[in-house]
């Protein structure tokens, strides 16, 4: 059963057209993964199922509710943890889950949930004080507590050392066996294949592919041992945006070798292999060319 139903929605700033007819189901329980480039239109389609933004043209619904028409109805059963947002500094973790728990009719236990989450030694600190992993389970306390059906969690894990990253990750998959349907936005392919059940994968404001993890690898590669990463640039194509780098800075400085190409050297400064540059250290600490540390011609 569908708990989201996107149907052909287009949504254009001006002349630029952020989303250009998606459509896509979440299934009850599900984690379903949003994977795209900053700028393909992901973070206005979540926007717009959040009730944040309405479509130009085409139809939401989110447990049977209008997110524009049913704004009011839709917060108590959408739980929201937002990409960027700020708290206060000298506010407490535990009043900060007081304070959302009091916007809901039937809300979670504040205690339980921090608890919960791990942040039961947590509750009197404030946030300015909580480490990068604390202030995402706070986030995700504060999206929970209103006991949503639904939570969208945007770029979750985003600055996150690989410890906290997984930590995080399994504090996700146990709200998911907590029966809360999941709308993951990330960037990290390995987050998107540990946790999505289904992935739609973005690319200039359309749907590019919608498929399990695997079954977006094997589409692309149709060979085990391919990455999910492999599959992402086969669907979204290379950006172009580097090329004329070189022209920039005054030619390709290295042959495909590593050594100095004829000419590339700029403002009589050679190019060694070892990515020292002229007068300066090189890797290993010795001066760059001779005792006296300066590049000779």
């Amino acid at each position: 059963m569908a708990v989201i139903e996107v149907r052909d929605i287009h949504k254009r700033y001006g002349e630029t057209v952020a989303v250009d007819g998606v459509s896509f189901d979440v299934d009850a329980g599900e984690i379903f993964g949003v994977l795209g480039r900053n700028g393909a239109g992901k973070t206005t389609t979540v926007e717009i199922i959040e009730g944040l933004r309405a479509p130009d043209t085409g139809r939401v619904r989110v447990l049977g509710l209008d997110p524009t028409r049913d704004r009011r109805a839709l917060r108590a059963v959408l739980g929201v943890q937002l990409q960027e947002g700020t708290l206060p500094d000298k506010a407490t973790a535990g009043e900060m889950v007081r304070l959302y728990r009091s916007f809901y009719a039937d809300g979670a236990d504040p205690d339980r949930l921090l608890g919960e989450l791990g942040l039961d030694d947590k509750r009197d600190t404030v946030v300015d004080e909580l480490s990068g992993g604390q202030l995402q389970r706070l986030s995700i306390a504060l999206a929970l507590v209103g006991k949503p059906r639904v939570a969208v969690l945007d770029e979750l894990t985003t600055g996150l050392d690989p410890r906290a990253r997984r930590d995080t990750w399994e504090l996700i998959e146990q709200v998911r066996r907590a029966g809360v349907t999941i709308l993951l936005v990330t960037h990290f392919m390995d987050e998107a294949q540990r946790l999505c059940d289904r992935i739609a994968v973005f690319d200039r404001g359309r749907i590019a592919a919608l498929d399990t993890p695997g079954g977006l690898v094997a589409r692309t590669h149709g060979r085990r041992g391919a990455s999910l990463d492999e599959a992402f640039l086969a669907m979204t194509g290379t950006d172009d945006e580097g090329d004329g780098l070189d022209d920039v800075l005054g030619g390709a400085a290295l042959d495909e070798d590593g050594r100095a190409r004829d000419g590339a050297a700029s403002g009589g400064h050679r190019a060694v292999r070892d990515g020292a540059a002229s007068g300066g250290p090189r890797r290993d600490g010795a001066p760059s060319d001779g005792a006296d540390g300066q590049v000779r011609s």
